[in-house]
């Protein structure tokens, strides 16, 4: 009599069986992952395209490149205009080119900002309760506001617990008045505003910096005399990562590569950052200094002004758009003179490109 067996999986089997699945599956989730942090590099990319488009629209009609305002103690006011006259940072003068007018007009008021009227402060308020997707990357933090808990030396805007942020920072090069260092102003005050207002006298920081934005910058194209292509624009920052989420980790929330300001406020260190990685001899030649702030990967544990440089948290390479409008990758290897001649816009060094697109 012929016997019958029935259908079905041994322990053994089945055991096997699963043991293949695991593996696929742990070979097949780093694919994923690298996958997914590729498109997220890309969408970084694209809003740096974006900033960089926008910053070209902003100088066409206006002839200068976006300001860069007048310190952390004033905020943008659309009755400024554009230029050394507007106490906002380049993320607000950015606002109408990237479709978000009905935003950059929050603070009006029909005043000059050293004599702000209550809805000036009111609509400044409001304006730094909004986050925006273009400014942040999105493999660093998600597009929302952040505690502010330390505002302070306000002259056109009042307290606020909470402001969008920025992981994008604008080229300011370097600083004579203090090597390497992006200057953290407050700014002038509503009196000396007034007076520079009444004799059309105002003050200029051009020969200081090398850079695009600096402190009351209105940066023309025909004094970036290196070439458009050959100048860095707007790139990714570093920042620590106790700093994602909480902004006053450590002794010194600037130190760490963001503080209590929103994007929207003037020079700061949110939303600027310095090439300095050395200087040349009389005999010119590059001399690396000890105190470079030469582009790094986000990590933990920073807690020095040196964190006021480029980065980001990609591995390998942070974005970069240069004067032209085009984005690149910069490898963190990148060489300190080409960094260094990449981030001024006149010195006359011809600097190779290396170190850039992972070159």
């Amino acid at each position: 009599m012929r016997k019958e067996w029935k259908k079905g999986f041994t322990l053994v089997e089945l055991l096997v069986v699963i043991a293949i699945i695991g593996m696929l599956v742990g070979l097949l989730l780093p694919a994923v992952q690298q996958a997914r942090e590729a498109a997220r590099q890309m969408q970084c990319n694209n809003n740096l395209r974006q900033l960089a488009l926008a910053s070209l629209n902003v100088e066409s009609s206006s002839r200068v490149f976006p300001g860069t305002g007048w310190g952390y103690g004033w905020i943008g006011d659309p009755d400024a205009g554009t230029g050394m006259k507007q106490p906002g940072s380049w993320c607000y003068a950015l606002l109408p080119a990237l479709e978000q007018n009905a935003l950059y007009q929050l603070p009006a008021d029909g005043e000059v900002p050293e004599n702000p009227q209550p809805q000036q402060k009111t609509g400044a308020t409001e304006m730094q309760k909004v986050a925006i997707a273009t400014f942040y990357c999105p493999s660093r933090r998600s597009v929302k506001t952040y505690p502010a808990k330390n505002p302070r030396n306000m002259n056109n805007y009042d307290q606020y617990s909470s402001c969008g942020k920025t992981d994008y920072a604008g080229n300011a090069g370097t600083y004579s008045g203090s090597v390497g260092v992006v200057a953290t102003l407050t700014g002038p005050n509503t009196a000396t505003v007034a007076a520079w207002r009444k004799n059309n006298s105002w003050a200029t920081y051009t020969s200081e910096y090398t850079g695009i934005f600096y402190v009351m910058s209105q940066t023309t194209i025909g004094e970036i005399r290196d070439g458009l292509s050959n100048t860095y624009l707007i790139g990714e920052k570093f920042l620590n990562p106790d700093c994602y989420e909480d902004l006053t980790y450590g002794n010194s929330t600037s130190q760490n590569g963001d503080d209590d300001y929103s994007l929207f406020c003037g020079a700061d260190v949110d939303h600027l950052r310095t090439t300095y990685t050395g200087s040349y001899s009389s005999s010119n030649v590059f001399q690396q200094s000890t105190s470079a702030r030469l582009p790094t990967q986000d990590r933990e544990g920073i807690e020095t002004s040196g964190s006021h440089k480029f980065g980001s948290c990609h591995a390998g390479s942070f974005g970069m758009a240069m004067c032209d409008g085009s984005v690149h990758r910069i490898s963190y290897s990148i060489d300190a003179e080409v960094h260094h001649c990449k981030g001024s816009r006149a010195d006359g060094q011809a600097a190779s490109s290396r170190g850039l697109d992972g070159i």
